[in-house]
């Protein structure tokens, strides 16, 4: 959460020409805002919304190459693990300080209501051994731009590409 993955997979699919798809994003279309969604429905109905968003998008992208970000917590659905199997995950890593002034500045994310540091380390001691145990990189993305970070990510998948493919010879 508020580590960049939508500027960064935005960054990156325009690199390599591919489509973007934010499922935050297509949620919100769909469906309202995510705050609202809680405050009305509650996580649990979230979470069913953003496990079938997730799956439509993995569909999609096995066929157009999509990059897509998926929302902090999608990960923690086990359907959802088994899909991503299936693809390229990255993990873009991050710490409390790196992200403390984003948070500040975003009030709609009802996960980190009241002292939004304390429930975004919580959440992310939670949900950090599921990242690490699913992504096939780790990204620190602490520091750069975002036109950086997306060429160095390009490179590490461009590498991680290769090594698969020397694997299944």
């Amino acid at each position: 959460m508020a580590v960049g993955k939508s500027a960064i997979g935005q960054q990156l699919s325009q690199q390599l020409g591919v489509p973007f798809v934010d499922t935050d994003a297509v949620i919100v279309e769909g469906h309202g805002s995510i705050a609202d969604i809680f405050a009305g429905r509650g996580e649990h109905a979230f979470r069913e919304i953003e496990a079938r968003t997730v799956a439509r998008a993995i569909e999609t992208g096995k066929s157009n190459g999509s990059v897509i970000s998926l929302g902090g917590g999608a990960v923690l659905d086990s359907g959802t693990q088994q899909l991503l199997g299936e693809c390229t995950v990255v993990y873009l890593e991050c710490d409390a300080s790196t992200v403390a002034e984003r948070i500040a500045r975003n009030t709609g994310r009802p996960l980190l209501a009241g002292d939004a540091m304390s429930r975004w380390e919580a959440l992310f001691a939670a949900r950090r051994p599921v990242y690490e145990r699913l992504a096939n990189i780790i990204l620190d993305v602490r520091s750069g731009t975002v036109a950086e970070i997306g060429l160095h990510l390009e490179e590490r998948l461009r590498q991680h590409a290769a090594l698969t493919k020397e694997v299944e010879k």
